[in-house]
């Protein structure tokens, strides 16, 4: 079975107030099971999901607007990671006057597959969704019964 280990960077996100901790209290001890609490939503990390059947694993990545040079793959030791870095600059000139904002955002989230076949997996961006088709390596067959000539 796959494991999921969320990791998020965003460099803008460290600005804290003096609330926060407060108002992180009060998300815990009033938390429902069935809604999100304010904390994981505003976790800036796309979402994904994992499908596994005999013959491999399917992940999908919600990944809107990224472009397909700005996401990296990378698998080590079975330990899949999907990553993006996405900075935007909005310039605007207006009477002498040039206004520039940048953003960098990353996020990468990491998915163990013991089993994948590595060199087989495959992937595609269609749509703003990440889609990765992961065969599994065919296991060695631990019991096998001989017959005697």
């Amino acid at each position: 079975m796959a494991g999921l280990v969320p990791f998020n960077f965003n460099p803008v996100s460290t600005k804290k107030s003096g609330f926060d901790d407060f108002y992180n209290m009060l998300d815990d001890f009033f938390a429902d099971p069935w809604l999100n609490s304010r904390r994981s939503l505003a976790r800036d990390t796309f979402k994904i999901d994992v499908m596994e059947d005999e013959a491999g694993y399917v992940i999908e990545a919600e990944m809107p607007g990224v472009k397909r040079e700005e996401i990296k793959l990378d698998i080590t030791e079975g330990k899949l990671t999907i990553a993006t870095m996405k900075e935007e600059n909005t310039e605007q000139e207006q009477e002498k006057y040039i206004h520039k904002e940048r953003r960098v955002c990353g996020m990468s989230r990491s998915i163990y597959l013991k089993d994948a076949d590595e060199a087989g997996i495959k992937a595609t961006l269609k749509d703003g969704v990440l889609r990765l088709n992961v065969p599994k390596i065919e296991k060695a067959v631990k019991s096998l019964e001989i017959d005697i000539e």
